[in-house]
């Protein structure tokens, strides 16, 4: 059967140990020449245990138990009476003893870098008491090693970089691998590296695993990454050693070894003259192979006619040269520019300046192109002045355009009406002039801004515009008035000469040295006994007293005509009434009330009686509306019931009568039986205040009794009937009386018959029929009909 190189080496290992330590470990109890220790009658000394430690390959792949040693004491004479036990790490489950011979194997794979050593105790007992021959010793099983471990590269992959045109040597990164093998036996442990890819590039020591730069001058713009691949061995690389691999990625790092290059040597640009100020040109760019920082530029214009009309500019993002204009290009004036643009690094690493320099030169030519240009006026803001008195068509000034093409097209004006709603002036379309065209009011708009438009004639839709500030200028043409609208009092104890109004004045017009204003009574409140005025001489004047015992009920208002003037040429005056309020004060001259109707009530009322005569009127205003809330709520109805929309309900019984007729529609007997015995019926949602439980039997009595009987009756049935209508509907009842001469229904002819007939009984009854009408919400003339 053949063996791998791994497999014969573990071989060889375990037969040369085997053959080395098969003397050692043989473990033997010595005979002391002391006494014994278990002797009848004499004590001997104790024996002790004397053995080499124990050794245990790793690793075993046999079937059978592995053979680790033999424990033997001096008194056992091999007849059995002795026995051997072992305890601590292991023992019975990994490590077992034949307690007859003492002999120790190990019944299971041992590995090393699990537990590189166990530690156990063994007895020998005399197998009839059980008790010890020996004292209990502790010895040591230890694990030989085995290179059964791979070295690993615990942090890898690795990366790393290293700038580029870096001399060789340069270290770039250390790798480190790792072997679990026992580093204090053999080789097993002892790692060498190596390089198995990224040659010729790079390389690596053996013992240190420090990658080191191989090729001088590795250029980043040709490659600017590498794979390698590091092997580390164990068994110092020798034959049959295990090994392990990892990556490093190295990446070069840029320096700035690379100068700009602009890829043309000359540019050339067509631009239109219209083109605005701050306008882009053109975009330049220069090469640089570089990256980062090391390929930022920097561009400045060094030569050529446009210095002062262009101007270059970087732009961080993609690092190219921006051309802008600084200045108004006019074709009628020059025609092409010619720059030199310088194009350098902003970052130059000194030890690539001997390359040669670090920038690059290139020309750009602009060429201006001819536009059709609106016209252009000369200058930007006209500032015009005029009097508001001006009258109209009077000339304010000129503006004057023209077309800056070479064509020199003559040019029409115009005013734009946008910025002149009112129309306040006009222009001359040819010469410019301006004129006003309405009376102007600095007061209403002290400044006008105009826009003046100025077009070709033969291209009006070139059109240019100029602007015009037309200052309207101040004559004295409104008369100063009060300041504000002034509520002066004075009060009833006011002495003479006391102050009660300050005044002041504005105008509308703005005199260049400020307004002056002078303050004086008319000439009719000159000499009046009451006020009297003070002119400050600062713009304002005061009002004061002349008199004192000032009373309401006498005058309470007086107007006083105050004259003002302004200092204008020619100056103008107005006059303003000043209303003063007589008011009566408290101590300190505050004005508690102006009130003057108080004083219209007769003398001697004082305020106590006027308390008293309101307090009064309350009282009857309370009174009335007590009365008429208690009537109001009489008249509510006596009975609720739920269905009150039948309360509204008016039952009404209209028939005019039809003579004889009028006995087919119903029967009269009814009315007239008034003997009919009624049922008593009381009513369920009231109770009546007399039960009325039988009705006497009518007698032929006068017609007036009977028929003060029968509406007594009536009510009766209606105050103790429950199907009786509601409160609020009316019943009525025609009754013929006895005396009637054409058993009709009429009694008129009982009237006219001079009858004796008493109809005292109507007004008998009145009261009751107006307790009647009231409770049922009509008047007592319905009762009649």
């Amino acid at each position: 059967m053949k063996l791998g190189k791994v497999e014969f080496c573990h071989f060889l290992q375990i037969i040369a140990l085997f053959l080395c330590l098969s003397g050692m470990n043989q473990a033997e109890l010595s005979k002391s020449r002391s006494k014994p220790y278990f002797q009848s009658g004499r004590p001997r000394t104790k024996r002790s245990w004397v053995w080499n430690q124990f050794f245990v390959l790793e690793e075993y792949m046999g079937t059978d138990p592995l053979y680790v040693g033999k424990l033997h004491s001096d008194v056992d004479k091999g007849d059995g009476s002795i026995k051997y036990i072992l305890s601590g790490e292991g023992a019975s489950s990994i490590f077992i003893i034949d307690e007859n011979t003492g002999d120790i194997h190990a019944t299971k794979r041992l590995d090393r870098e699990e537990q590189a050593y166990y530690t156990l105790r063994a007895q020998a007992l005399d197998r009839l008491t059980n008790k010890p021959v020996e004292p209990e010793s502790e010895f040591v099983i230890k694990i030989q090693d085995i290179n059964d471990n791979e070295p690993k590269f615990l942090d890898g992959p690795y990366t790393a970089g290293v700038p580029e045109m870096s001399p060789v040597g340069t270290s770039v990164v250390q790798v480190t691998a790792t072997d679990a093998d026992d580093p204090t036996y053999g080789n097993s442990a002892r790692v060498v590296y190596s390089i198995l890819q990224g040659q010729p590039y790079f390389s690596v020591e053996p013992k240190t695993g420090i990658i080191k730069t191989a090729l001088p001058n590795m250029d980043r713009e040709a490659k600017d990454q590498y794979l390698l691949v590091i092997q580390a061995k164990d068994m110092v690389g020798q034959n049959g050693g295990l090994s392990g691999t990892t990556s490093v990625t190295v990446t070069l790092t840029d320096v700035n070894d690379n100068p700009p290059r602009f890829p043309r040597r000359s540019y050339q640009y067509n631009v239109p003259e219209s083109l605005p100020v701050a306008s882009v040109v053109a975009r330049i760019k220069a090469a640089d192979a570089d990256v980062g920082p090391n390929a930022e530029m920097e561009y400045k214009i060094v030569d050529g006619d446009g210095l002062g009309v262009f101007k270059i500019s970087v732009d961080k993002d993609t690092q190219e040269g921006i051309i802008t204009i600084q200045k108004e290009l006019d074709f009628e004036a020059k025609t092409s520019y010619t720059l030199r643009i310088e194009a350098a690094n902003k970052h130059v690493d000194s030890h690539f300046q001997s390359l040669g320099p670090f920038s690059d030169m290139t020309t750009v030519k602009i060429i201006v192109e001819d536009v059709d240009e609106p016209p252009v006026f000369t200058s930007r803001l006209y500032s015009m002045v005029v009097s508001e008195a001006a009258k109209v068509g009077t000339i304010i000034g000129t503006v004057a355009a023209h077309d800056p093409d070479v064509s020199n097209s003559p040019v029409r004006y115009s005013i734009d009406r946008n910025t002149d709603l009112e129309r306040y002036f006009n222009i001359d379309a040819n010469t410019g002039v301006i004129t006003t065209a309405k009376s102007l009011d600095r007061e209403t708009n002290a400044v006008h801004n105009i826009t003046v438009l100025a077009m070709e004639s033969q291209n009006p839709a070139q059109i240019g515009r100029g602007y015009v500030a037309i200052t309207i200028l101040d004559i004295n043409d409104n008369a100063p008035e009060f300041a504000m609208e002034y509520e002066t009092t004075v009060c009833e104890n006011a002495q003479p000469g006391q102050v009660i109004q300050k005044i002041s004045a504005v105008d509308k017009d703005d005199p260049p040295s400020g307004h002056q204003f002078y303050f004086s009574l008319t000439a009719e409140a000159a000499n009046n006994h009451n006020f009297t005025l003070q002119d400050n001489k600062d713009n304002t004047a005061s009002v004061l007293t002349r008199r004192n015992g000032f009373r309401r009920q006498e005058q309470s208002v007086f107007y006083l005509p105050i004259f003002i003037v302004d200092s204008g040429s020619p100056s103008l005056s107005s006059t303003n009434t000043l209303t003063i309020r007589v008011c009566d004060c408290d101590a300190d001259g505050i004005a508690q009330t102006c009130n003057a109707e108080a004083y219209i009530l007769p003398a001697g009322l004082s305020t106590g009686a006027l308390i008293a005569i309101l307090a009064c009127v309350l009282t009857l205003l309370v009174l009335v509306l007590l009365i008429v809330t208690m009537r109001r709520r009489k008249k509510e109805p006596l009975i609720f019931d739920e269905e009150r929309d039948i309360r509204e309900n008016i039952v009404r019984y209209d028939d005019e009568g039809g003579g004889e007729e009028d006995t087919e529609a119903f029967d009269m007997a009814a009315l007239r039986n008034l003997n009919i015995i009624r049922d008593t019926k009381t009513r369920r949602d009231v109770t009546p205040e007399i039960q009325f439980l039988s009705r006497p039997t009518f007698k032929s009595i006068p017609d007036n009794v009977i028929f003060r009987e029968f509406i007594w009756e009536r009510l009766k049935e209606a105050d103790v009937d429950p199907c009786a209508p509601p409160y609020d509907s009316l019943q009525t009842y025609a009754f013929e009386g006895n005396g009637s001469v054409a058993e009709s229904l009429s009694s008129l002819d009982s009237i006219s018959s001079n009858s004796d007939q008493n109809y005292d009984y109507l007004s008998d009854w009145g009261p009751r029929f107006k307790r009647l009408a009231d409770m049922y919400g009509t008047g007592p003339d319905s009762f009649y009909s």
